[in-house]
């Protein structure tokens, strides 16, 4: 399985919302300028996360971007399948051996099994403890 920037930078952006749940609507440029990415590129990623009710857009002069449910309400994987599509370890795993095909199936599903069990604030709160029971979290 390969996640790529389009996942990668949603997640960023989701996170960094997350941070800020609460204290009102981020600019998008803050987020590009603070995490070294393009604007551009994050204003893509902006229409599905929207659409799907996980950001919120506020207009004005101090609009920008927020998280419109809680942090504790989205996982890594709502964002990961809305920007990536289903999550597969392998494609055509049906025309493998059956041995191989119980091992794919089983990776996938403990994939999935992290992403659908890591919220936006569990990655928000590992921000602030490098590293917790010997795991790392890093997207």
């Amino acid at each position: 399985m390969r996640i790529s920037t389009k996942g990668r930078y949603g997640l960023t952006v989701v996170v960094e919302l997350g941070r800020k749940y609460g204290e009102g609507p981020l600019p998008l440029r803050k987020i590009a300028e603070e995490q070294n990415l393009s604007e551009a590129y994050l204003e893509q990623l902006i229409p599905p996360l929207r659409n799907s009710g996980i950001v919120k857009s506020v207009r004005g002069a101090y609009g920008g971007y927020k998280l419109a449910k809680a942090p504790t309400e989205i996982t890594a994987g709502d964002v990961i399948r809305l920007l990536e599509g289903p999550i597969q370890i392998v494609e055509g795993i049906d025309d493998t051996d059956v041995p191989q095909q119980e091992l794919w199936n089983r990776i996938g599903e403990a994939i999935r099994g992290v992403l659908d069990t890591t919220t936006i604030e569990d990655l928000v709160a590992s921000d602030s403890k490098p590293e917790q029971d010997g795991y790392m979290f890093y997207i």
